[in-house]
């Protein structure tokens, strides 16, 4: 008898704008991966072709929501296993030597991942430290991203949590980065719930913003790590404020 085929795996990225990260992610899945697809929206830095120089299949599509360019990257794969990751991710040794064992004997069809936050230079150990994520998914599992902002996948199967190695999520390269996605993903989630006809008590839009600086910086245990957890909970505050005063603009608009 033969000896057992190995099984593949892909790896599948969107991009946008990644000129800078994506190299880093890139160098550490070349050895890791049989397959890399790119699913790029648009960049206008070169980002594709970077991607190309790593020897990945680059696909050009129009902003689809993170869901569905998720899915898309998906269906362009075609390894046995695939392998989620962003541009600004990058997995340790360790890690990537778990990958290779849960996919030589699997006891499951998708693996959570644990996921540690980059922030101004250094990890969160706590306010942003008990991260999984489910990523690594077996194809015949039928694997299905759901959701735009907070997209979530689905799977037919048994998840598992992957024992070892820590996937770095670099989230945000400064400040201003921080406060642009705060704004954008608050406005994004006041127009989906406007949109599912829900309203907001003047009374949340104050409470909800102490509730979530208080859970980030004292229930999570922010305050641990340092300036960088205070600064991370006092913006989960202001997100929390500016979604639901954009909730309430865009219910008062229809009103």
């Amino acid at each position: 008898m033969g000896e057992k085929e190995k099984p593949t795996l892909s790896v599948a990225i969107i991009t946008k704008n990644e000129a800078d990260r994506l190299p880093r992610l890139l160098e550490a899945v070349k050895n890791l991966a049989d397959e890399i697809v790119v699913v790029d929206s648009g960049s206008t830095d070169g980002t594709p072709d970077i991607a190309r120089r790593y020897g990945a299949k680059v696909f050009v599509e129009e902003w689809k929501g993170f869901g569905a360019q998720k899915q898309s990257a998906f269906e362009k794969t075609r390894g046995d296993w695939v392998l989620f990751l962003d541009a600004d991710e990058v997995p340790d040794e360790e890690l990537k030597e778990a990958i290779k064992e849960a996919i030589r004997n699997p006891t499951a069809e998708g693996y959570l991942i644990r996921r540690k936050v980059v922030y101004l230079g250094k990890p969160t150990h706590h306010v942003w430290g008990r991260d999984w994520v489910l990523r690594l998914v077996k194809r015949s599992a039928n694997p299905k991203w759901v959701g735009d902002i907070h997209e979530k996948l689905l799977l037919e199967g048994r998840v598992e949590k992957l024992k070892r190695g820590v996937l770095y999520h670099y989230t945000y390269r400064n400040l201003r980065e921080h406060y642009q996605k705060l704004v954008r993903y608050a406005e994004a989630w006041a127009e989906t719930k406007a949109k599912e006809g829900k309203k907001v008590a003047p009374w949340k839009i104050v409470v909800a913003p102490i509730s979530g600086f208080l859970k980030y910086y004292l229930l999570n245990k922010g305050f641990l790590d340092g300036f960088r957890g205070f600064v991370i909970s006092i913006l989960h505050g202001c997100y929390t404020f500016a979604k639901y005063t954009f909730l309430w603009e865009k219910t008062k608009e229809k009103d």
